[in-house]
């Protein structure tokens, strides 16, 4: 028997499918998770070229020592994009990294609660997702860091309930600098939504929990 939420000791990962995702969303989720793992010719299983990225409703509570520091910090908070109960109702999302070709790509659908102009997106909710692709990406690259930088040109509005790629690729780094480009497009890439490019600094996460 499952627990609910609430009552479970283990986390939920939201980057797993739930009954609100369309399909397209599904048949992205498995075109990538099939490539997470690969059987050899003695049928073993290893590593493929993509990790599917778990994903919590808070920063700090899963990691390591962190049950002690949410408590200090805030006990209620809650991530931005994973605080709505119901599901397909906001951000439905799940996040896969490839190691060697430096790309992390965000599945994306969009629920009824972003909307902006009438049956789209609101441009906040799309700038979000962005940032939640690039800055995960760039934590992979470079450990903790913050957007110093997003600049973002909207191309084509998103309709709400519509699935979405945003595929994030490294430029360079340099120093503290890590430099990302990203672009939202079409599932089958035939239409450009956004283009943007960011810049994330690396930060000593002590200051930061410290408000230094």
């Amino acid at each position: 028997m499952t627990l609910p939420s609430f009552l479970s000791s283990k986390p939920r990962d939201f980057s797993l499918p739930n009954s609100s995702w369309g399909p397209e969303m599904l048949r992205l989720y498995e075109l990538y998770n099939s490539q997470c793992e690969v059987e050899t010719e003695g049928g073993e299983k290893q590593e493929g070229s993509w990790q599917r990225l778990p994903s919590y409703n808070r920063s700090l509570k899963f990691a390591t020592g962190g049950v002690y520091l949410s408590k200090i910090i805030q006990s209620k908070a809650r991530l931005f994009t994973r605080n709505i109960r119901e599901q397909g109702a906001a951000f439905e999302y799940v996040l896969f990294n490839n190691k060697e070709e430096q790309r992390c790509v965000g599945i994306f659908q969009a629920g009824h609660l972003l909307e902006g102009p009438p049956g789209h997106v609101h441009g906040g909710a799309i700038a979000t997702m962005i940032d939640t692709v690039t800055g995960t990406h760039a934590t992979i690259l470079s450990g903790p860091v913050m957007t110093a930088n997003l600049n973002i040109n909207y191309r084509s509005p998103i309709p709400l309930g519509s699935t979405v790629l945003i595929e994030s690729s490294l430029d360079t780094k340099e120093g503290r600098k890590t430099f990302i480009s990203c672009k939202v497009t079409s599932t089958d890439s035939s239409k450009l939504h956004t283009e943007s490019t960011a810049l994330f600094l690396s930060i000593n996460v002590s200051h930061l929990l410290r408000g230094g």
